[in-house]
């Protein structure tokens, strides 16, 4: 598969969750305190993010 969520500690110790597609980075969350939140997020993104609307400014 060409792209996936990592989950990974950054330097202040907070876990981010990274969208990477062909091993490069389309877009992190903020810092999270547990792996277990970071894991919320993926799940929050993969449930809404599919009907979300496309704005063009």
């Amino acid at each position: 598969m060409a792209h996936k969520f990592t989950i990974e500690q950054n330097k202040a110790g907070e876990y981010i969750a990274r969208f990477k597609h062909n091993s490069e980075v389309i877009f992190w969350t903020e810092g999270y305190s547990s792996k277990a939140a970071a894991r919320n997020a993926i799940a929050s993104i993969l449930k809404n993010g599919p009907e979300a609307p496309v704005e063009e400014i």
